[in-house]
């Protein structure tokens, strides 16, 4: 029993990783007055950036962060096409996860002699286990604790958005101009240059999540690979209530009920695990319902001002 509750806790960690860097750049998006649910999109371009620029330079460190800058560049894309041209936030968004992959197929065929994924990745040319070794293997804390780099980063990421959110002058403007931004816009502050560096640093983060999918909890980009993680994690924000420690909370829910999802379809008849394979999507649309209403997002969310 404590061994089968190690496997569900070490499966929550490891599916809820991406979904902590994701969730956490659509609040800093948010937070900011910008809708993002182009999320879906900035992923899966980081998961492929990450797992080709990991494969050639045989380096998973370049190759997370390059995954971050790819999901920053679409984020440029989302930041220009709201901001500055004033497009609806919206249909942006949903531009950018067609885009995403768009983008991600056409340049795996064009690297990967046609194939639509990219080469599988050595083992030790994986994100790292800091703790790999430290446990009795298979034991209740190594299930737990033997997660890959990428989830200690995202952790400590959560605390430090906090930080900066609600501690820092920075964090003060930005929320300013998500609640209001014509009045922060009389008081000098720059309304346009945060919203741009909001929606960028989102599309970084999103970028990171899709990177700790390839190249940790998988070994490569493949089409269906992110399958609506960009989604979940927008709900987990919504959840969270566009505030990071929550959202963290909200995500580790979500990474918890993959984690039962994963547990059961190893004891149960393999003629049910379509269904349980649902579980995890059907409390997305739960969570939504029940809990949308009640989540108060920032006053200003996808309006526009002028600069």
């Amino acid at each position: 029993m404590l061994i089968d509750i190690g496997f569900i806790l070490g499966t929550m960690f490891m599916y809820a990783t991406p979904l902590l860097y994701t969730a956490l750049g659509g609040a800093i998006s948010e937070n900011s007055g910008v809708v993002n649910i182009g999320l879906e999109g900035m992923m899966t371009i980081g998961a492929f950036s990450a797992a080709t620029t990991s494969y050639f330079l045989q380096n998973p460190w370049i190759g997370f962060i390059f995954g971050g800058f790819a999901g920053a560049l679409l984020g440029l894309v989302h930041a220009v096409a709201c901001v500055s041209y004033r497009a609806d936030n919206v249909v942006s968004g949903i531009a950018i996860n067609f885009l995403g992959p768009g983008i991600a197929l056409f340049l795996a065929r064009h690297f990967f002699g046609g194939t639509t994924h990219t080469k599988i990745l050595d083992l030790d040319k994986k994100m790292p286990r800091p703790f790999d070794g430290v446990f009795e293997q298979n034991s209740f804390f190594d299930l737990i604790l033997n997660q890959y780099a990428t989830m200690f980063i995202a952790l400590f990421l959560v605390f430090v958005v906090h930080f900066v959110f609600y501690y820092t002058r920075v964090g003060l403007r930005l929320r300013s101009v998500g609640e209001k931004p014509t009045a922060a816009r009389t008081v000098g502050i720059r309304v346009v240059l945060y919203r741009y560096g909001a929606v960028i640093v989102s599309g970084f983060f999103a970028g990171l999540g899709g990177s700790s999918l390839s190249i940790a909890i998988v070994s490569h980009f493949w089409h269906p690979l992110i399958s609506g993680q960009g989604f979940i994690a927008l709900a987990a924000m919504i959840f969270g209530k566009w505030k990071p420690i929550p959202t963290m909370f909200a995500c580790l829910m979500f990474g918890f009920s993959q984690g039962i999802a994963v547990f059961l379809g190893r004891v149960i008849p393999a003629t049910y695990t379509e269904l349980v394979s649902m579980i995890p999507y059907a409390l997305t649309l739960i969570v939504l319902v029940l809990f949308v209403r009640r989540s108060r997002a920032p006053s200003a969310l996808g309006g526009q001002v002028d600069e």
